[in-house]
C-alpha cells in the first residue's frame, strides 16, 4: 500500500461511523449507505489530499452527493415496493440514545418524517440541523449557492417541524413504556395493552412482499390492540420479545425458534405509545443481531 493510499485509509476510517450515519440518514436503509461509502471510497481514494483543507468536509460532500444519487433511485424503488415501506432498523448502543439530538433524527418516526422531503431538501436538512455544517459547506455538497441552501433549509424546517414527533421523553418514561408493552405482550394482556397505547396511535408494518404483514395503517388503540392480540393467540412457547435500542429508541425484536422474525420500534409520547413500527422484511432486520456504530 502506498503512503498517499495509505494516508487516504486512515482519513476514511477515522470519518466512517459519521459518513454511514449521513448517508443512513439520507436514504432510511443501512445496506444502500453501505453501498454509497463504498461509491465514496472509490472517489476518495483518488483525490490528491495535499489539496483538500478539510478532509471530513469534503468526505462529507462526496457522500452527500452519492446519496442524493441513490435517494433519486430508491424514489423508484419504493414506487413498487409492496404494502407500507419503513426504515431499515438498526440495533444501537446506550450512547445514541444519550445523544438525544442524535436519537431524534435516526428514529424511526423521524425517518419517515424525512421521507416527505424531496432529495435535496432532506440533504440540507440533515447536514444543517443533525450534523450542524455551515451553508457554505451544505451548498458544496449540494450544488446550490448559500442563499438557496439557506431557503431550502427554512422550507425544510418548517415542513418538519410540523410532522415530526411531540417532544423529547425522558429515558426513564421510556423504559416505563416499553416494560409495559412488554410485560402485555408477554402476557397476552389486553386491558394492559390499550393501558399503554395512546388513544390515536398508528401501526405500520413493512413484510417488503416477502411475508405477511399489515397492509394498510392501522389507526386507534383498539384496533391496534385487537391486532397485536390476534398476533400473540397465533404465537407459541416458541417464540421471545426481548427489549432493545433500536435506531436509539425502545423497542421489542421478536425471535421465533431463536431466529429474529420482527422488530417492534416505539414511539413514545407523554408516556403512552403513539407509534409502532413493525419490520418484518427479511432483508431488513438482517443487520439487527449486531450493533451498528451511528455518530455524529
Amino acid at each position: 500500500m502506498s503512503k498517499r493510499t495509505d494516508a487516504a485509509t486512515k482519513a476514511f476510517i477515522a470519518h466512517r461511523n459519521l459518513l454511514f450515519t449521513v448517508a443512513y440518514e439520507m436514504l432510511g436503509s443501512a445496506a444502500d449507505a453501505e453501498d454509497v461509502l463504498q461509491e465514496t471510497w472509490l472517489r476518495w481514494v483518488d483525490v490528491d489530499l495535499a489539496e483538500i483543507r478539510d478532509q471530513r468536509a469534503y468526505l462529507v460532500r462526496i457522500v452527500t452527493r452519492q446519496a442524493l444519487t441513490q435517494l433519486r433511485t430508491l424514489g423508484r424503488r419504493k414506487e413498487s415496493y409492496v404494502g407500507p415501506w419503513l426504515p431499515e432498523p438498526l440495533l444501537t448502543a446506550p450512547d445514541v440514545a444519550e445523544d438525544v439530538e442524535l436519537a431524534d433524527s435516526v428514529s424511526m418516526a423521524m425517518l419517515l418524517v424525512l421521507e416527505t422531503l424531496a432529495p435535496t431538501e432532506r440533504a440540507v436538512f440533515v447536514l444543517r440541523e443533525v450534523f450542524d455544517l455551515e451553508y457554505d459547506e451544505i451548498a458544496d455538497a449540494v450544488d446550490k449557492n448559500p442563499a438557496a441552501v439557506r431557503q431550502i433549509a427554512h422550507r425544510a424546517r418548517a415542513h418538519v417541524a410540523a410532522r415530526r414527533p411531540r417532544g423529547t421523553v425522558s429515558a426513564a418514561a421510556s423504559h416505563d413504556a416499553l416494560e409495559a408493552f412488554q410485560r402485555a405482550i408477554n402476557t397476552g394482556d389486553l386491558q394492559g395493552l390499550l393501558n399503554i397505547l395512546a388513544p390515536d396511535v398508528v401501526l405500520l408494518g413493512d413484510g417488503g412482499g416477502v411475508v405477511r404483514a399489515v397492509q394498510r395503517p392501522i389507526v386507534g388503540a383498539d384496533k391496534v390492540a385487537r391486532l397485536l392480540g390476534a398476533g400473540l393467540s397465533r404465537l407459541d412457547g416458541a417464540a421471545s420479545a426481548e427489549p432493545a435500542q433500536i435506531n436509539g429508541c425502545p423497542a421489542l425484536v421478536v425471535r421465533i425458534d431463536g431466529s429474529i422474525d420482527n422488530v417492534v420500534a416505539l414511539r413514545i409520547d407523554d408516556g403512552l405509545i403513539t407509534g409502532l413500527y413493525i419490520v418484518r422484511n427479511p432483508e431488513k432486520i438482517s443487520r439487527v443481531g449486531r450493533e451498528t456504530t451511528l455518530t455524529r
